[in-house]
């Protein structure tokens, strides 16, 4: 069963503004250090970087909150598995409220698609329960 989906759309030009005001404060304040690192290692650091800030946004509204009730933007953190796919991880607040969205005797798995055509970033996150059983 979906029990969250959530979906956000970010401006790369925006980003790349703030990147270029803000440099590692901004990085620091909501990317993890792995995030960083693959933006870094990419052509288009700022595109990389907009569809992460979609994603964090998307979860938030899939968790039912947005950004508030503490959530940290580093609570949530996309990487990628070995084919590229993005899987997202969630640690402290976001994994607590989660856990409470979570039906007992079930499971859950975050889905998580980003793509960009730029000027724009796009994310969706979908927030899937199965039984145990």
């Amino acid at each position: 069963m979906i029990i969250g989906t959530g979906t956000d759309l970010a401006n790369i030009d925006r980003i790349n503004k703030v990147l270029i005001r803000h440099g590692d404060r901004f990085r620091d304040r909501v990317f993890t250090k792995i995030e960083q690192a693959k933006a870094s290692r990419r052509k288009d650091e700022a595109g990389t970087l907009a569809k992460r800030w979609a994603a964090k946004e998307a979860c938030s509204k899939a968790l039912g909150t947005g950004l508030r009730m503490g959530i940290s933007w580093k609570d949530m953190a996309v990487t990628n598995i070995d084919t590229g796919q993005p899987v997202m991880t969630l640690t402290g607040w976001a994994k607590k409220r989660l856990e409470e969205l979570t039906p007992a005797g079930h499971f859950t798995t975050l889905h998580v698609s980003l793509t960009d055509d730029h000027p724009w970033a796009h994310a969706i996150v979908i927030i899937d329960a199965q039984p145990l059983a």
